[in-house]
């Protein structure tokens, strides 16, 4: 039977790495890891929310090798500067199993730029947990959690669809596809040699 893309059995729990965690919020995984298939294992470089794991994403020594079955990254990668992107997307590779497999999300500059050339930078977008979102937190983070002096919250490199994607085939995946999402956001499945074709259509529903 698979399910997501793997295989399923009464064994142990597929292992989900959940880079950049925040703070212990099961209800925003992706419902495709909301079963008694998968096992969280939170990783942030933030103590103050107490992952399982505290590290950054362009070092995860303290993951062994081929040892993770999916890493769910929701707006991480564009904390990093430019060139420790690779870096992080290497690790990304490094833990996956060969039938592994990466869901990411990322801001879309190329979406919010028409925001910027319409002079709309303070223009509320929508509203997130966080609260209200502009172009201004889009592109370089979401400044009232800097101003109460959260600085892991900054941005320091961006993405379109094409750049992204040649990113992560760039390190190594087997194959990368790429989705604008509907929240000024990018979309991302990115697989290893031998993961199930069947997984895009099961994830087809998360790529919204």
């Amino acid at each position: 039977m698979l399910e997501n893309g793997i295989s399923t059995s009464s064994e142990a729990p597929h292992q989900l790495l959940h880079v950049g965690c925040g703070q212990l919020r099961p209800e925003r995984i992706p419902a495709c890891f909301q079963t008694s298939q998968w096992q969280e294992i939170r990783f942030d470089i933030d103590p103050e929310v107490k992952p399982d794991i505290i590290g950054s994403i362009t070092d995860l020594n303290a993951i062994e090798s081929g040892s993770i079955d999916a890493i769910w990254s929701s707006h991480n990668l564009e904390h990093l500067n430019s060139y420790e992107v690779p870096i992080a997307l290497a690790e990304f590779k490094r833990v996956l199993k060969l039938n592994g497999f990466v869901l990411l999300s990322v801001p879309n500059l190329r979406a919010v730029a028409q925001h910027i050339a319409n002079d709309q930078l303070s223009t509320i977008l929508y509203q997130s947990a966080a609260g209200p979102i502009t172009a201004l937190d889009i592109v370089f983070g979401h400044q009232a959690s800097q101003a109460s002096g959260n600085h892991f919250m900054a941005h320091r490199t961006g993405f379109t669809s094409s750049t992204l994607g040649q990113l992560l085939l760039d390190a190594g995946f087997d194959e990368v596809r790429v989705h604008e999402g509907q929240h000024w956001d990018l979309w991302a499945i990115a697989t290893m040699p031998y993961t199930s074709p069947e997984l895009f259509n099961d994830l087809a529903g998360v790529l919204q």
